[in-house]
Parts: structure tokens; C-alpha cells; sequence
């Protein structure tokens, strides 16, 4: 799950990122187009800035921290639901 915006270049790179690892439906909130969405962003995350991503119940944080744990070949364990994380949400 991602929380993010329409014209966000990060939300683009990684959905981006995420299809590359075969991630085919990543469900998106859209918290341009929902304030209220915005504010529960905020409130579970400690976060205003998208993306904001979710993998099962693990809050990866945004493109930066998704783009380091890939650096760091952790994300396909991850999708994979290794690493302590139930499910992988998309």
C-alpha cells in the first residue's frame, strides 16, 4: 500500500521500482484527492511527505528508505514475506 499524489516524482519511481520486482497491483491512496486520508497518513506514519509505503504491516517509509533496502538486496525477502512481515499488500 502506498499513500501518495498524482504528481509526486518519487510516488513514480517507486511504483516504478515496485513493478520491476514484479509487484503487479500496488493499491495507492490518494491523499491529494483525500484530505481526511492525508491526516491518517500523518497520524500512523509520524509523516506529511509521499510516498509513504507499506509492505504487509511493515512501514517501509518512503522512496528513499524502499530504494536503500533494495540497495541493500533486503526487498525481495521482504516481498516476499520474510523478515517478520505477514503479507506483502498491493
Amino acid at each position: 500500500m502506498m499513500y501518495c499524489t498524482a504528481v509526486c516524482p518519487y510516488c513514480v519511481a517507486a511504483e516504478r521500482l515496485l513493478r520491476s520486482k514484479g509487484i503487479a497491483e500496488i493499491r495507492k491512496v490518494r491523499v491529494d484527492q483525500e484530505p481526511a486520508r492525508r491526516v491518517e497518513m500523518m497520524e500512523r506514519t509520524g509523516r506529511r511527505t509521499v510516498p509513504q509505503i507499506y509492505i504487509g504491516d511493515y512501514h517501509v517509509g518512503g522512496f528513499d528508505e524502499l530504494a536503500a533496502l533494495e540497495h541493500a538486496g533486503r526487498l525481495d525477502g521482504l516481498l516476499e514475506g520474510k523478515a517478520g512481515v505477514a503479507e506483502t499488500t498491493t
